[in-house]
């Protein structure tokens, strides 16, 4: 036992182990030469003091100087640096990162603190049992209300950073991107690498089915759409600039740690005095979504497949209910072929005339009636040889230009897609990039489509090699916004930017600045808080405060599981409370899901149509409103649908329901997420609030109250603030369209 204990005590102070949260030592030693004080940089404040409990560096806006925006932590150190091997596999879009770390530098020294071409540089050691390495820290002014600092270690192969700083137990961690399971991260630890969620992402036993037969279970932070970037409860806000893997570790109760797969940290300290303006100043580095074309807002998007009879039989159950349409999205107008894991697409961007016959007529016909097509792409190429009515080979013409992303014995990344295998396009390839968006305007944009599901986008293999010569660990991420902006440069190309629209679900920091529209990729059929409707609220709360402004969910969820153990298939019930949820986001669209003979749909009986074109006119009657929030989005980046903190950030009450949100400034909503329920728990801050359904007054002007409402299907809990122009105009509306 005596033997075991000194070899641990060794390890540890050498390095080669470490608590996961204790990457930071002490600030070993201040230089005399440097000076405690305030320093300027622009309108910040960068203060070294020498406390009682040890020397304290910390951030601050001039505006408001006594509030700390960071904090290192009194007598600790706030940078650290070790060497590391990340030994990452990939099966089916599904990533596992594990990382062997060594040589940890976890003391630092302050040496010196000096002006250097309009920076503040802080500089040192930083000091372990394994020797020690000199580091930097540059503040730079990005504008008025952001901080940029770099930390850089001078021997590159510390490729592990840290950064470790002060929170408070009660601070709410909000943001990181599409974050399913938890709205508020402060206890999580949050790994930022992008790639398939999951199927059950700890729903139990689905997860560990999930993983026994293809590694895709995924974790509660398994996210399309992971994001380096927070705001708190306490209005301050912090983002990383890097593309590499990072990870937020919150799980101690008064440090945050940051960790980076770099020799160099960059990132921006955000000012402002409430969640708007900490949006609003993220979105002007992140980019803004741009307003949404007024076709797409007008009505139901209805996910459609089966050829163009179906189509048209589906059409005119609609019509004959006055359902309001916008467009038909058909995403098998590329053929299917059948896999283990449903129906699948043909991954070669062409028209299957034998799926879709008459389609120009199709096309045609329907926009007559102001009702658009929408399509389907992703950036795989599957080999088509065995179809039988193919016309032009992609992935054989993309293999004979060099165009695909390559393994290492230089041949196509072949990625397992289920049953087959897929290559993806080489985005750093400037000729690749110009050969796929021609397919996109050949045979999307031409054969009359207004837009299309953009799919995809953060399954690039670690290792593979990519034409540039980048590092593909490094490119993993940012190939979700080339995805993004190859989309963007077709269309606009095109000349029809300010027509199409595009949806992602793939999304990094600058993703919302080129993509059109989001939606929050494959849920499961099911009303769990993991994988299913629940979780389709939480991501849409949370990536809110990371700029995807615009985000909507499959009506109904996506993934139906039919195994003898474990069956997942829709139900009737889970399908219209989807659909209330869904009229009440920026985009209302259906999807039949990857086993649609398993799922109830909308079509299935007169009853489930008659409820969905009931809340596709709910969802058209409040279109004017729904125009405003677009709009505002891309002047400031907030979101349509939003955390009611947002809104009220001095009301802590707002901090604590988990799957109500609201809707703009004007509207509150709690949809019913569970089987069986007919009422709804919510909580209205303080003011007068109008239910919508009844026109009955609630809440109190001094405090906020909880309250227990009727929420039968049909009329889910929803109000608007009293005297609200747009809450009045919707009821008057809904009136007219005699659904109250």
């Amino acid at each position: 036992m005596f033997v075991f204990a000194t070899i641990v005590a060794l390890a540890a102070f050498l390095g080669l182990i470490r608590d996961p949260r204790s990457a930071s030592g002490n600030l070993a030693g201040v230089s005399r030469e440097v000076v405690p004080g305030e320093r300027r940089v622009g309108n910040f404040i960068v203060d070294l003091e020498d406390g009682r409990d040890g020397a304290v560096v910390s951030v601050a806006h001039a505006s408001e100087p006594g509030r700390d925006l960071w904090s290192s932590v009194p007598g600790e150190s706030f940078v650290s640096a070790a060497r590391g091997e990340e030994t990452v596999e990939e099966r089916n879009g599904h990533f596992s990162v594990e990382d062997e770390v060594e040589g940890l530098l976890p003391d630092q020294t302050i040496d010196a603190l000096r002006r250097r071409d309009g920076n503040l540089v802080l500089s040192g050691r930083l000091v372990g049992g394994s020797g020690s390495v000199a580091y930097t820290v540059a503040f730079s002014a990005v504008d008025g209300n952001r901080l940029r600092f770099e930390v850089e270690v001078d021997d590159p192969s510390y490729d592990r950073v840290y950064l470790t700083y002060a929170t408070r137990p009660e601070e709410r961690f909000f943001g990181f991107g599409a974050q399913y399971t938890y709205s508020d991260l402060k206890g999580h630890e949050v790994p930022v690498f992008i790639q398939e969620q999951g199927i059950g992402r700890g729903l139990q036993p689905l997860t560990w089915g999930a993983d026994w037969q293809a590694g895709a279970g995924g974790d509660p932070y398994t996210s399309y759409a992971s994001v380096p970037h927070y705001l708190t409860s306490e209005m301050r806000s912090l983002f990383l600039e890097n593309y590499e893997y990072s990870s937020f570790d919150l799980r101690d109760e008064e440090r945050v740690r940051v960790e980076v797969f770099s020799p160099r940290m960059k990132g921006q300290i955000l000012s402002g005095d409430t969640p708007a303006e900490l949006i609003g100043e993220y979105t002007e580095y992140a980019g803004r979504m741009r307003p949404l074309p007024d076709w797409i807002l007008s009505g139901a998007v209805v996910g459609m497949q089966g050829g163009s009879r179906r189509v048209r039989e589906v059409r005119d159950r609609l019509e004959a209910l006055d359902t309001p349409v916008a467009a038909f999205w058909l995403q098998d107008w590329v053929g299917q072929r059948r896999t283990s894991f449903g129906t699948q697409l043909w991954w070669n961007w062409e028209l299957d005339d034998k799926r879709y016959p008459g389609w120009d007529r199709l096309v045609a016909d329907l926009r007559r009636d102001d009702v658009r097509v929408m399509t389907y792409v992703n950036p795989f190429l599957a080999d088509p040889s065995r179809k039988s009515n193919l016309r032009r080979d992609l992935f054989a013409e993309a293999r004979a230009q060099g165009y695909l992303v390559e393994d290492r014995d230089g041949g196509p990344y072949m990625i397992e897609a289920g049953d087959f295998s897929a290559a993806m396009v080489d985005l750093t390839n400037p000729e690749a990039r110009d050969w796929i968006k021609g397919v996109i305007k050949e045979n999307l944009l031409r054969e009359g489509a207004s837009g299309w599901m953009a799919d995809f986008g953060e399954g690039l293999p670690y290792d593979a090699v990519l034409h540039s010569g980048e590092s593909a660990a490094a490119y993993h991420n940012r190939y979700a916004e080339e995805w993004a902006e190859v989309n963007r440069e077709a269309i606009r190309e095109a000349g029809r930017e300010d027509e199409i629209v595009f949806f992602n679900r793939s999304g990094f920091t600058r993703s919302p600045g080129e993509s059109t529209l989001f939606w929050l990729g494959d849920q499961l059929v099911s009303w769990d808080e993991h994988d299913g409707i629940k979780s389709a609220v939480t991501g849409m709360l949370s990536s809110g405060f990371s700029g995807f402004s615009l985000q909507h969910s499959d009506i109904g969820g996506y993934t139906a599981i039919d195994n003898p153990v474990l069956r997942y298939h829709r139900s009737g019930e889970l399908l219209k409370r989807w659909t209330e949820l869904a009229a009440f986001t920026t985009v209302f669209r259906t999807h039949e899901g990857n086993r649609p003979g398993m799922n109830h749909q909308f079509y299935s009986n007169g009853e489930s149509l008659e409820h969905f074109s009931r809340f596709a006119n709910v969802h058209a009657a409040w279109e004017p409103y729904r125009k405003d929030l677009v709009r505002e989005a891309a002047e400031t980046g907030l979101p349509v649908v939003r955390h009611p903190f947002i809104n009220y950030p001095r009301d802590a009450e707002v901090l604590d329901p988990e799957h109500q949100f609201m809707v703009g400034r004007e509207f509150m909503v709690a949809p019913v997420l569970d089987p069986g329920e007919e009422t709804a728990e919510l909580y209205l801050p303080a003011g007068r609030w109008v239910h919508l359904w009844s026109g009955r007054e609630y809440g109190s002007r001094e405090r906020g109250e909880r309250l227990t409402v009727e929420a039968p299907i049909g009329e889910p809990a929803v109000f608007f603030r009293k005297g609200s122009r747009a809450g009045e105009a919707f009821r008057r509306e809904l009136g007219e369209r005699g659904l109250l």
